[in-house]
Order: C-alpha cells, then sequence, then structure tokens
C-alpha cells in the first residue's frame, strides 16, 4: 500500500485537531467539533483537495477510549486506512520534545505516521459483541470501585469514631450498598448471557477458564485485551503487554538482575497476580513447584510467584492454540 497524505489528529471530548501532510510537507491544520456532523462536513472537504486519493492517506490517532468513536465510525463506512496507535508508542518514538498543545500534538502525530510508514498497523473494528462485552466489563469494575470507595471509609470509622456515629453512618449507606451488590450481580449475570449466547466467547471462555486458577473475570480480559486473540496471538507479547515478562539490562560488564517492565495493563497483571495465588493453592502441580523454589532454593516470593503467571498465560495460549481445554497431564501424539 503506498500512502501519500498522512492525517495526524489529536482528539478530546469536545474536538477534534487534524494536521493534513502530503509527504513531509504539512498542508494545513483544523480544528473541529467532535460530533458526526462536523466530521462528515470536513471530510467532504478533504476529499475535495487536489490530487487526494482516500485510497493512499491514512489516518493516525492515539488510542482515547469512547472519545474516538465517532470519527472511528464515519471513517469505517468511508473505507479509509485507520491507524489507532497508543499514546506513549506515538511519544516515546518522537524522543525529546517541548511543550505541547492539540495543533502541535496533531502534526506531530501525522509525523509519526510518515516517519514510521512501513511499519503501521491498520486498525479493524471489533466485533459488536467484544464491544458489549468490554462495556460490560468496565460498569462492573466502576461499581466495585464505588462500592469499595463506601466500605473502607465505613471501616475505617470504626477504630476512630464513637460506635454509636460509626453505626449511624453504616446505616446510611446500607440501602445504596445493597443496591450496588445487586446492580453487581445483574452485570455478571448480563456478561454470562452474552458469553452463553456467542458461540465464539463461548469457546474462548471455556479454554480460558480450564487452567487452573483462571476465573471469569480474568478470562474476560484476557479476551478483551487481546480481541479474541486476532492482535496478541503469542504468550511472550502478551506477557510483554501484562508486564510480566522479565528485561534485562546489561552494559559493558555490568549485568543487572532481569525485571519486569512498569510500561504494562495494570488491571491484567493484578488479575493474573490473584490468578497466580488461586493455582499456588489449589493445583498440586504448581504448589510443588512454587514451594520447591522458595523453601529449597530460596529463590525470592514474588519472583517465583511472576513465573507462575508466565506458566499460566502460556497454558492459556497453548490451549486457545490448539483449541483443546487445559489437560494435567496431557502429552502430544506423534505420527
Amino acid at each position: 500500500m503506498e500512502i501519500t497524505f498522512f492525517i495526524g489528529t489529536d482528539v478530546s471530548k469536545n474536538e477534534l485537531d487534524f494536521a493534513v501532510m502530503n509527504g513531509r510537507q504539512l498542508m494545513f491544520h483544523r480544528e473541529i467539533e467532535n460530533n458526526v456532523k462536523a466530521i462528515n462536513t470536513f471530510l467532504k472537504e478533504l476529499l475535495k483537495l487536489p490530487g487526494f486519493d482516500l485510497k493512499q492517506a491514512v489516518f493516525c490517532m492515539e488510542h482515547t477510549g469512547i472519545y474516538n468513536n465517532h470519527l472511528l465510525v464515519c471513517l469505517h463506512k468511508m473505507k479509509a486506512n485507520i491507524c489507532l496507535e497508543a499514546a506513549a508508542q506515538i511519544k516515546n518514538s518522537l524522543g525529546n520534545i517541548r511543550g505541547k498543545n492539540d495543533k502541535i500534538d496533531s502534526i506531530r502525530i501525522a509525523e509519526y505516521a510518515h516517519k514510521n510508514r512501513d511499519e503501521l498497523r491498520l486498525w479493524t473494528p471489533k466485533r459488536e459483541t467484544l464491544v458489549k462485552l468490554s462495556q460490560l466489563a468496565s460498569t462492573r469494575s466502576r461499581l466495585i470501585q464505588a462500592r469499595k470507595m463506601l466500605t473502607t471509609a465505613i471501616n475505617e470509622n470504626h477504630d476512630f469514631i464513637t460506635k454509636k456515629t460509626a453505626k449511624q453512618n453504616e446505616n446510611l449507606c446500607s440501602r445504596t450498598l445493597k443496591a450496588m451488590d445487586a446492580d453487581l450481580l445483574k452485570t455478571d449475570k448480563t456478561i454470562d448471557l452474552l458469553v452463553s449466547e456467542d458461540p465464539e466467547l463461548k469457546r474462548l471462555f471455556g479454554l480460558i477458564t480450564s487452567v487452573c486458577g483462571i476465573g471469569n473475570v480474568t478470562a474476560t480480559q484476557i479476551v478483551i485485551t487481546t480481541n479474541e486473540f486476532k492482535d496478541i496471538n503469542e504468550a511472550k507479547k502478551f506477557a510483554c503487554y501484562a508486564g510480566v515478562a522479565p528485561f534485562t539490562k546489561e552494559s559493558g560488564i555490568f549485568k543487572g538482575k532481569a525485571r519486569v517492565s512498569h510500561m504494562a495493563n495494570k488491571k491484567v497483571k493484578t488479575l493474573l497476580h490473584l490468578a497466580a495465588m488461586v493455582a499456588i493453592q489449589h493445583s498440586p502441580e504448581i504448589k510443588t513447584y512454587y514451594e520447591r523454589k522458595v523453601n529449597e532454593e530460596k529463590k525470592n516470593k514474588m519472583t517465583v510467584i511472576n513465573a507462575v503467571r508466565n506458566k499460566l498465560i502460556l497454558r492459556i495460549f497453548a490451549c486457545v492454540k490448539q483449541n483443546r481445554m487445559y489437560e494435567k497431564n496431557y502429552s502430544k501424539l506423534v505420527a
């Protein structure tokens, strides 16, 4: 695919900033409202530019969640080339930069697209069912967070205020907490129903949860973040994405210890940690491995737990790749 026009887009809640480049030359910058009508008007003007060909253009933007939706829908209807990149990826590729505003950011994104034109990965929309699952998972997370804010304050107050006042606070929040519990239960049932009605999601959830320690919540995040194992289809890549893969730092005679990177999806990493703790308790094989490493070989506990996380990831991806449930005593058939 030969790309001539590079349109960098800085996305915010209310506005979109476009920087249109022909090769390395900036043609113009335009700021519009972030709504469908304004976007369609701008795209019609863009198509009237002398020599402009939509097939030879790429629209590059940072991933900003739901704020991208209007633009993505409009561009997808026109079958435009779209590149959706992580903000950190673009920022790190530009070296040391000073100052920023929406106009400058849009130009920098266009320059990033031009610089990496041979390596850009074009965006494809996720299945509607997966989008619904992602929204339900976000709703569930917000409910848990809101409930935690209330319960944490109530529990801490018991040690610092009178029992009468603490009891009063607890009673005032009781109906809200019960309503939140009911909403959480309803959300979980909605997720379960969505998964059971979709053959592909049902298959993936069955394979993932067959691994000891992996529950539905962890499976949900794995399916969402990998886009049903289409965007991330290798265990090593997912381990890197989740902040589980250790990286070494060496320079000359200096050789540092391998450490995990802080650039990771912290939510997925937390869920994998909890899954590893469950696996250590309930999987005899992993329990034996953990005790041998910690008690006999005197390895650091967190290092061993991280190794268990890696084991779980490898098992999940192996099951999905081979389309089979996890088997403790699995042996590969030799023809």
